[in-house]
């Protein structure tokens, strides 16, 4: 069984700056990929920023120049940096792995990231 723990969240001025971290725990594949989500009130789950096990980066449009997603495979964790966040960027932000092998993903209990103006 697969768990994963974030943690890094809380509130910060609008300009301000958060980082995120996420650790899996179980059995872990080592061919997967490893990324952020976040889901604001009344709104759907949305990509933000994935990791492959070979370190290639996606964004979502809307953090490019802004977050930087990075991963350490020996730690089985991966970190979401936030640079210039926004009130736009208020959400709960979860964690997934998932496995290629098997197609399975699996979450975290995510966190709430609060950018105040």
């Amino acid at each position: 069984q697969v768990q994963l723990v974030e943690s890094g969240g809380g509130l910060v001025q609008a300009g301000g700056s958060l980082r995120l971290s996420c650790a899996a725990s179980g059995i872990i594949f080592s061919d997967n990929v490893m990324g952020w989500f976040r889901q604001a009130p009344g709104k759907q789950r949305e990509l933000v920023a994935t990791v492959t096990s070979t370190e290639i980066a996606n964004y979502a449009d809307s953090v490019k120049g802004r977050f930087t997603i990075s991963r350490d495979g020996a730690k089985n964790t991966v970190y979401l940096q936030m640079n210039s966040l926004k009130p736009e960027d208020t959400a709960v932000y979860y964690c997934q792995l998932y496995v290629l092998m098997y197609r399975r993903e699996y979450w975290g209990q995510g966190t709430q990231v609060t950018v105040s103006s």
